[in-house]
């Protein structure tokens, strides 16, 4: 008797762009909106208001940017793009996150050459950059509730974050250390209890 053949979940669940078009501009919107970095943009433009995304799949894809090498919203973007229109979303959701971003700092730099040392563009940085900090970390606090389902276990993903935290933040251990010390670890584990609970299920 022949199968059925598989069907797309993301074609049948989930929203997602029409076309090359509405995926540059979506991330056009985003590359405009990041002021300081676009995690917490990306987080409530692709999990909360278009939904193209559900929490647990930006997490993962978040984490697999923070291991690749180069941005890790470059990676992001490329990666989305690629689920939906193959390479060349990749290519048009890397162009709408770059495009305007680099003609604004082009302009920026123009009207700004020789104004370096003014006192009140330094602070008005320094301001820009404590925002900026809030919104990541409003940003990460909002996705703590999806590690309850991941499969290592909330106890486990929670001990995970603080080690992370206190690796980086206070003992100033370097990213590369951290990512293959910890991120390795978890990494390892978590792939134990995959194959465990698929074993499990076969049995059953």
């Amino acid at each position: 008797m022949p199968t059925a053949p598989p069907v797309d979940p993301l074609a049948t669940t989930q929203p997602r762009p029409d076309s090359l078009r509405a995926l540059f501009w979506a991330f056009t919107g985003l590359a405009l909106q990041g002021f300081g970095g676009v995690l917490a943009v990306v987080q409530r433009e692709m999990v909360d208001k278009r939904r193209w995304l559900t929490t647990e799949q930006y997490l993962e894809n978040w984490a697999v940017a923070q291991v690749l090498p180069g941005p890790n919203v470059v990676n992001l973007c490329l990666m989305m793009g690629d689920r939906y229109f193959g390479v060349r979303g990749g290519l048009v959701a890397l162009a709408g996150m770059l495009t305007f971003p680099l003609l604004i700092v082009l302009m920026l730099f123009w009207l700004f050459t020789g104004m370096a040392e003014s006192a009140s563009l330094q602070a008005a940085l320094r301001g820009m950059g404590a925002v900026a900090a809030g919104m990541i970390a409003a940003s990460g606090l909002k996705l703590l509730p999806a590690l309850k389902q991941n499969v290592m276990g909330a106890l486990v993903c929670a001990a995970l974050v603080a080690l992370t935290f206190i690796a980086i933040a206070l003992l100033r251990v370097p990213l590369i250390w951290v990512l293959l010390v910890l991120g390795g670890t978890a990494g390892l584990w978590a792939n134990h209890l995959l194959k465990r609970a698929t074993r499990q299920g076969s049995v059953s």
